[in-house]
């Protein structure tokens, strides 16, 4: 690893993040900001995309393509579906997929298009990583499937949906896409979510609520992630 991108969707979910840091430099490119910094001699490039799949992608190719990160690391917000899954806690992905992609009308099955696959993998040495830092630090953390799709599910029948069709324990609006990014140009891959709101509550109110909380253990639990990569 020489230079590292960490990611997130919304300016709240790296604010956190950036307050770690000083001389912080700031890249305008491609109607986005990129902010370089260097944590104990690491070379690191902080961004959010914007909400969706598509900034997200653009997003991940350009952290990797202009600016030569090797390694990639979000950090955000989720809803939870399996019901162990509480406010705040972390989930860290171990294959993610995109549940509003839908050919089935083709005879594929939801989340698939020729040339693809349903789910896509990260990185299990990064995971692996993470999980030794949740042991150490007392932290709850599961590792399991993240759905991605371009909208907010506030349906619980839409929940139900996605967690009988590919398992998924979380949902989010970008993870998938990174993935497939990182997937593609051979970048090692880590997708980490903090738990904003959950099926059984009242999902646009605990998503104002919690968004900020929930973002803030996602970041404080990836700087000690960073501070175990460089040791």
């Amino acid at each position: 690893m020489t230079k590292l991108a960490i990611m997130g969707a919304m300016e709240e979910e790296i604010e956190p993040l950036l307050a770690h840091f000083e001389n912080v430099q700031v890249v305008e490119f491609a109607k986005n900001t990129y902010y370089e910094v260097q944590y104990n001699g690491l070379d690191m490039v902080i961004a959010y995309s914007k909400i969706g799949k598509v900034f997200a992608s653009l997003t991940a190719a350009t952290l990797i393509e202009k600016f030569g990160c090797d390694t990639l690391l979000f950090s955000g917000v989720a809803g939870g579906i399996n019901p162990d899954l509480k406010i705040g806690d972390l989930i860290i992905a171990n294959k993610l997929c995109q549940h509003d992609l839908d050919i089935t009308a083709f005879g594929h099955p939801n989340g698939y298009v020729p040339g693809g696959a349903v789910f896509v993998e990260t990185s299990k040495e990064l995971n692996t990583i993470a999980k030794e830092v949740a042991i150490e630090n007392n932290l709850k953390v599961i590792e399991g499937t993240i759905a991605t799709g371009d909208q907010f599910v506030h349906s619980n029948e839409r929940k139900a949906f996605i967690e009988t069709t590919f398992q998924a324990d979380a949902l989010e609006m970008e993870g998938a896409s990174v993935a497939v990014v990182c997937d593609a140009l051979n970048v090692p891959c880590f997708i980490l979510r903090a738990i904003s709101d959950t099926a059984d509550m009242d999902a646009g109110f605990d998503f104002d609520e919690f968004l900020k909380s929930s973002a803030k253990n996602s970041a404080e639990y990836l700087i000690k992630i960073i501070d175990k990569l460089k040791k």
